[in-house]
């Protein structure tokens, strides 16, 4: 066995086929590597790692560093442990007999290794984190998720747990995660190094050195907290005008419009075909005399038809393939995608957005596919600038996003905002608006959504939102739709972003003679009058509560806190609230419970220790489970008794 090396931050272990390295980072933040084959690789990732203040003692057998409530142990035969106030809440677990077997690698042909660590499961133990999936768990204990990226399928590879840490495994490449009752396992096919980092402190804390570690994310603008218009899709220029115009006669606030896909000519064009949307410049100018923002969207493929493909492809700009051609995937022809990891693909793939679009008036960006998504599913055979895709995919949409942040604050110092379908650990700092990506319509999906959003609202990303009324699979004229709506909107209120989307199931004739899917029309006067009257009642609520969900977002800024969040969060020691996957707070001020069950007009909602004022009618509440009625054009949200924002109900 070799000797422990300390430096001032952090201690070295070489062992038989592994070195290992344990570091301070941060407030209460130690950080483990292991790196196959003893050679160390010098990589943070999206890791900004803070040094922290630690101490060390030697032992016979083992080592510790202790760096706040955080100590870890570190054995001669590789072991870990890692105690929060003295007691253990990380321990590895041996695969081979005679307490050995640590950590596992096995060389691959690359030079890469696949690698694994084990933990024995904690009794009682409640997880949350991993990004969004419609899991439908809210409690990921007792789960496996793959680590990857896929349309509805955001993975931020940390978890909080109800033991009052957090953990971040520090690792794009892609794998799985075993939450089990008899182990905890971390794997991956082609990486370098193991590298985790473990954070202490509670819920609230624990995100504050989450956001220290990744990135704090911008201060939302004014303009993105308002209600957003969006469908898929609006086919001219005239057919986006209509419905803006429309908004502003009405007298309904609308703070953003949507351009969805194929306003383009080719794709990787990054223009709008001037054949239906003749002069953007005074679209973008009327739009923004009605004080609304405009948002276009833009894709990742590219068609070899396209102006810009010959240039890209002779400058290494595109995503390539170890084995085949480099269109990845198929949609309306075969494409290929951009290699957001180079940084000339960033520089010149913005250089175009800017002219062609920025320069005419639009506001902001909407990132979809930012997987990026593939077909068929193989990352092995992609290959970044950075690496290959195995090794490297999840980091793609933390360089998709950077394109965006980096090349606004070179033209302005406004903060940008980035719709995007995906993010990984510190595209919050690059203004990244996560969504949920193509869900479908039903009220199963949105209960599921109410889940997936708070598990992505402890990872560090504190913008997300779903599209209104679900993506795909929605009739207009449908009861069933004509509730869910009602319900979704509800729930949109209540997030960080209230943004309505979807492709609805179309009766009409389409105005262009074009094979490009459009939807039927998905505006809030689309679903009959009686939903009219409450949709429109609701975008005003989100109007009045604007001064409050700016507050959230400046907190959210300054201290990592997330504006939506699990009940524990506020309430870290009342066991109940680790189990409320169907209510959450809204900020430290408002509970809402949404409803996602067709035909149910009651709801039993848990209140925590305190009095609670109910909005609709201001009755007051105290501490335990209630039933409150709630019919279609009522919803269950509660105010902390004297909170200020209760006058926005």
């Amino acid at each position: 066995m070799g000797e422990f090396i300390k430096t001032k931050n952090s201690v070295i272990y070489e062992r038989d086929g592994e070195t290992v390295r344990i570091s301070a980072c941060g407030k209460n933040a130690v950080r483990f590597e292991g790196f196959p084959g003893g050679e160390i690789f010098e990589e943070n990732f999206t890791l900004m790692p803070g040094e922290g203040e630690c101490s060390f003692e030697e032992r016979d057998y083992c080592f510790f560093m202790t760096n706040g409530e955080i100590k870890i142990q570190l054995e001669r035969n590789g072991k870990v442990t890692v105690y929060r106030s003295g007691r253990v809440i990380l321990e590895e677990k041996p695969e081979l007999t005679f307490e050995s077997g640590y950590r596992h690698y096995e060389k691959n042909e690359r030079g890469t290794y696949s690698a694994r660590i084990t933990f024995r499961a904690n009794e009682g133990e409640h997880l949350y984190g991993l990004g969004h999936e419609a899991s439908g768990r809210f409690d990921l204990k007792g789960c496996s998720f793959d680590l990857r990226h896929v349309n509805a399928k955001c993975t931020i590879p940390y978890i909080y747990s109800s033991l009052g840490y957090g953990f971040l495994w520090n690792n794009p490449a892609v794998g799985s995660v075993e939450l089990s009752y008899n182990r905890t396992r971390w794997s991956v096919s082609s990486t370098k190094k193991i590298d985790w980092v473990v954070i202490g402190g509670g819920p609230a804390r624990c995100c504050e050195t989450l956001a220290d570690l990744t990135g704090h994310a911008p201060v939302m603008p004014h303009w993105a907290t308002g209600f957003w218009q969006s469908r898929l899709r609006y086919e001219t220029q005239e057919d986006l005008l209509a419905v803006a115009r429309r908004y502003r006669d009405e007298g309904i606030p609308l703070s953003v419009i949507v351009c969805d896909y194929f306003h383009w000519t080719e794709q990787g064009d990054y223009r709008f075909d001037p054949q239906y949307w003749p002069d953007v410049r005074a679209m973008a100018d009327e739009l923004h005399s009605m004080g609304v923002k405009l948002a276009v969207s833009v894709w990742p493929t590219v068609n070899e038809n396209s102006e810009n493909y010959g240039y890209m492809l002779s400058n290494d700009m595109l995503i390539k393939c170890a084995e085949g051609n480099n269109k990845v995937f198929d949609f309306y022809g075969p494409q290929a995608e951009i290699d957001v990891t180079a940084p000339e693909t960033r520089s010149f793939v913005f250089s175009k957005l800017k002219e062609n679009y920025l320069d005419s008036g639009v506001d902001a960006l909407w990132f979809d596919e930012a997987e990026p998504e593939i077909h068929p599913e193989n990352f092995g055979n992609l290959i970044f600038r950075i690496g290959r895709g195995d090794e490297t995919g999840l980091i793609y949409p933390y360089y998709y996003s950077k394109m965006a942040y980096d090349g606004f604050k070179s033209i302005s110092d406004d903060v940008p905002v980035t719709l995007t379908r995906c993010a990984y650990p510190g595209s919050q700092k690059f203004g990244a608006l996560v969504w949920s990506g193509d869900i479908p319509s039903t009220f199963e999906s949105l209960s599921m959504q109410v889940k997936a959003g708070l598990n992505m609202s402890m990872c560090g990303i504190p913008w997300w939102n779903t599209d209104i009324g679900g993506f795909y699979g929605a009739d207009i004229t449908s009861d069933e739709f004509r509730e869910l709506i009602v319900r979704w909107f509800q729930y949109g209120v209540f997030s960080p972003v209230m943004r309505l989307h979807g492709a609805r199931i179309r009766h009409g004739e389409k105005k262009r003679d074009v094979n490009e899917p459009t939807g039927d029309p998905n505006e809030i006067w689309s679903f009959g009058e009686r939903n009219f009257k409450i949709l429109k009642e609701l975008v005003f609520l989100r109007e009045r509560l604007r001064p409050y969900i700016e507050e959230q977002m400046r907190i959210a800024s300054e201290k990592g806190h997330p504006v939506m969040r699990p009940m524990f969060f506020d309430f870290p020691d009342d066991s109940v609230c680790y189990t409320l996957g169907g209510q959450y707070m809204f900020g430290g001020d408002i509970i809402f419970a949404p409803v996602v069950v067709r035909g149910q007009t009651e709801k039993e909602v848990y209140l925590p220790e305190g009095e609670w004022v109910l909005t609709k009618d201001k009755s007051v509440y105290s501490k335990g489970f209630h039933t409150v009625r709630a019919e279609i054009d009522e919803f269950v949200a509660f105010v902390r008794k004297g909170a200020k924002v209760l006058v926005a109900f």
